[in-house]
């Protein structure tokens, strides 16, 4: 196990996108007006790429431009000081392929917000990283 100068645990890829596969809720990062933003998303892991269904506005706007974008999500346990985060860094694009989306359309992917046509977007993994804190017995999800 390798931990940080900071003490956390270092996850190694497998071990994020297992986390990322347990989780629903994240954060994609994006450039906005030349200005960073941040935003809530619910969230799929499908294989090896992440997917958030998403209305017109930032994240839809950050995906058709095929930009790189950031994406976080975690789990914390405030009573045992535990938990994990996984930072992601891939390319956004929206799904338009038919074929693609029917395969899609059964998939359990809630939207954030409650209002819009439900356009999905995919990000890839191309970079991985995660940390833990906490002993493994202690932790949710842990499974």
């Amino acid at each position: 196990m390798e931990i940080d100068r900071n003490g956390l645990e270092v996850l190694d890829r497998d071990e994020c996108l297992r986390l990322l596969s347990t989780a629903t809720l994240g954060r994609v990062g994006v450039t906005a007006g030349a200005l960073p933003t941040v935003l809530p998303v619910n969230f799929l892991l499908d294989g090896e790429r992440i997917l958030i269904r998403t209305g017109e506005g930032t994240k839809l706007r950050a995906a058709t431009d095929n930009a790189v974008v950031a994406f976080e999500s975690d789990d914390f346990d405030p009573l045992y000081h535990s938990g994990w985060s996984v930072v992601v860094t891939g390319v956004a694009r929206e799904v338009t392929d038919p074929s693609e989306l029917a395969s899609l359309k059964s998939a359990p992917l809630a939207r954030w917000a409650p209002r819009g046509n439900g356009r999905i977007v995919a990000i890839s993994t191309e970079v991985v990283s995660g940390r833990r804190i906490g002993a493994p017995a202690t932790r949710r999800g842990a499974a």
